[in-house]
């Protein structure tokens, strides 16, 4: 089973390259799924074929699915929705806001994410193929698992037991107001479950890989950069950068001639920055990219000389390991100062900011008791050193 995401800024042509993938895969006779999480859907136009909400046939060994967010919000949450609706009733605010007040926050990209594990877990497709929305979006919902894990496991248990405690007294208490019914919670269980499960999924390097797509243009750079230092930080493998719309030599004269010259130097700037990842380029085409044929022309240019299906590149992002009874922590950083990272530890979890990201690091057994001694930004790692371990003293005392 492969997972393949592919993100980077709105309009550099992530949709045509997840499309062109998937067109390549399935003419290899792979079972292929190619799915659109962007609210602003674009896949359809993509293919220049309909696309429901549903896996839709498109050519052999290929279906397309643009996935209906609000359906499968309502599908997922309609129980605690209907708690959270009488909530507002019974605190008089049900007005023509209530329907968008007892959303999740978030729900939209965190409901995406369970359709694409269902159709991970069917096991009726050899690839399934992402086409992300815009980098940030992209970011909050392949993290958003993180975050319900932790959420999870520290605070859903107390919040459980306090309201079951309090059940049988809330109406007294509260004038009227239910306390969330069992079924609210079974609903809360069975969502966070799904994306735990998930998290392991596409944490899993051997299975899932991102994929940047980039134009040769300086703040699209910019953003790639900071995009895979987030990815990095999350834990996801990146396994391969396309670059996409440059200008061909035959199409770089005269008034294009300084593009083309400005496109080269940001095009090395790629190759110096994500070495030793792997590089792929696609010209810009000589005319507007839409339909299979297009698709499997764009395939030809950027896939020639790889199996686009495989894991391209594997990197380590988080690892961790024993010197002299030191235990040495290492998590890839690339393109960030020291600056721009602070970190915290309480009791058994490593809180790391990079930038506006932040993510909560459950530590291993091995360091658990363990302070934080040092920690240092090295050659694009964070080594973060704790404390010695504590040697058991032999005596012969009862």
């Amino acid at each position: 089973m492969r997972i393949i995401i592919y993100t980077g800024k709105g309009g550099v042509g992530k949709t045509s390259i997840a499309a062109s993938t998937a067109v390549e895969l399935s003419k290899k006779g792979k079972r292929t799924l190619v799915v659109s999480t962007d609210a602003a859907h674009s896949l359809s136009d993509s293919f220049d074929l309909p696309i429901g909400h549903e896996p839709t046939p498109l050519m052999e060994n290929l279906w397309g699915l643009e996935i209906d967010s609000l359906y499968e919000m309502e599908k997922n949450w309609g129980a605690v929705k209907e708690w959270m609706v009488s909530v507002l009733t019974w605190a008089k605010l049900d007005d023509i806001t209530t329907e968008e007040m007892v959303g999740l926050p978030g729900g939209e990209e965190l409901f995406s994410l369970l359709e694409i594990s269902k159709h991970t877990e069917s096991g009726e497709y050899d690839v399934i193929i992402i086409d992300c929305a815009p980098t940030g979006e992209t970011l909050r919902l392949l993290g958003s698992p993180d975050k319900i894990n932790w959420w999870f496991k520290k605070i859903f248990p107390l919040e459980k037991l306090l309201a079951t405690l309090a059940r049988p007294f809330s109406k007294i208490v509260t004038g009227g107001l239910e306390m969330p019914s069992d079924e609210v919670f079974a609903s809360v269980v069975k969502f966070m479950e799904k994306l735990i499960t998930l998290q392991d999924i596409i944490t899993n390097s051997d299975i899932c890989s991102v994929r940047i797509v980039v134009n040769p243009e300086k703040m699209v750079i910019a953003e790639a950069r900071r995009s895979f230092t987030h990815l990095n930080l999350f834990g996801f493998n990146t396994d391969a950068v396309i670059i996409n719309k440059f200008l061909p030599e035959e199409a770089a004269t005269g008034y294009m001639a300084n593009w083309r010259a400005s496109q080269n130097i940001h095009i090395q700037e790629i190759h110096d920055c994500f070495n030793p990842i792997t590089i792929l380029s696609v010209p810009l085409m000589d005319s507007e990219a839409f339909g299979i044929s297009s698709l499997e022309k764009i395939a030809s240019h950027a896939f020639s000389n790889c199996d686009i299906g495989e894991v391209l590149y594997k990197g380590t992002t988080l690892s961790v390991r024993k010197e002299n009874d030191i235990y040495i922590m290492e998590l890839a950083v690339p393109f960030v100062s020291k600056e721009q990272i602070s970190m915290s530890q309480t009791g058994d979890e490593l809180t790391l900011q990079v930038g506006a990201y932040r993510r909560k690091v459950l530590l291993p057994r091995l360091l658990l008791g363990k302070q934080i001694t040092s920690a240092k930004l090295i050659e694009n790692k964070l080594t973060i050193t704790f404390e010695k371990e504590k040697k058991n003293e032999e005596t012969n005392e009862d």
